[in-house]
């Protein structure tokens, strides 16, 4: 999943931008489907990506720039660890569900969610109150499909489903439709063949990246003044030496 992310972005990547992928190590889950899948996925990335973000080269005095500039968090949902590594970085950090549903707001006048299973359908629902827009959401539709199954059906299949919830998104009075999944990368074509020229389908991958690219040109980069002071800080100021 994480290599057909960076594929689809090849066309669209603006030049002198590169692009690092990094899929979350043993033991964590290998697909975000609930909370849990969601909490031991973020401890197990941010442990995993510590040796990595230079803990401490965001300090106001430091002289050693950050190795990457900013992040992306390829799970459609509140992820946890899209939090985590705001106090942790100072380069800016999206989710991949956020880009979509704000790039939807953008654009249209009531967005929809294609869902994997059912339980994604209430998690995205919650999801998007909590990100102020329950005003502006028609909702989610699942397509009956667990995460994985989108790599491993036949595509003609996936593809259908997925059509299918997209339609009925529409129905609903969605004017912009976003892939609730990044294993869902790749189709969104075949999604907007469906649904009509009428109708933008917004894959939160792509444009996540472009929002990134966006920030990090304007010199922007997390608030550490409130609510994603720094982690690292506050582990020194205890004496913990662990993560």
């Amino acid at each position: 999943m994480t290599t057909a992310c960076l594929s689809s972005l090849a066309a669209t990547l603006p030049p002198n931008v590169t692009v690092t992928g990094f899929t979350a190590p043993r033991p964590a889950p290998s697909a975000i489907e609930g909370h849990l899948d969601g909490v031991l996925s973020a401890a197990d990335c941010i442990r995993a990506l510590l040796p990595y973000l230079h803990e401490g080269t965001d300090d106001e005095d430091s002289s050693s720039p950050p190795p990457y500039d900013a992040f992306l968090v390829a799970c459609f949902s509140a992820h946890p660890l899209i939090a985590a590594l705001r106090e942790e970085v100072s380069g800016p950090v999206i989710g991949i569900m956020e880009a979509a549903l704000y790039a939807s707001r953008m654009l249209g006048g009531r967005v929809g969610v294609v869902a994997t299973a059912a339980r994604s359908v209430v998690m995205h629902e919650d999801a998007m109150r909590g990100y102020g827009l329950a005003g502006h959401s028609v909702g989610a539709e699942g397509t009956g499909m667990g995460v994985l199954e989108l790599e491993t059906l036949a595509q003609g299949e996936v593809q259908g489903r997925m059509g299918d919830a997209a339609a009925r998104l529409v129905a609903r009075g969605a004017d912009c439709v976003c892939l609730g999944c990044a294993g869902m990368v790749g189709l969104r074509e075949r999604v907007a063949e469906r649904v009509g020229e009428g109708v933008q389908v917004v894959d939160g991958v792509g444009v996540g990246v472009q929002f990134l690219v966006g920030l990090v040109r304007e010199g922007l980069r997390t608030g550490k003044g409130g609510l994603y002071a720094s982690a690292g800080e506050g582990r020194r100021r205890r004496g913990q030496g662990w993560v």
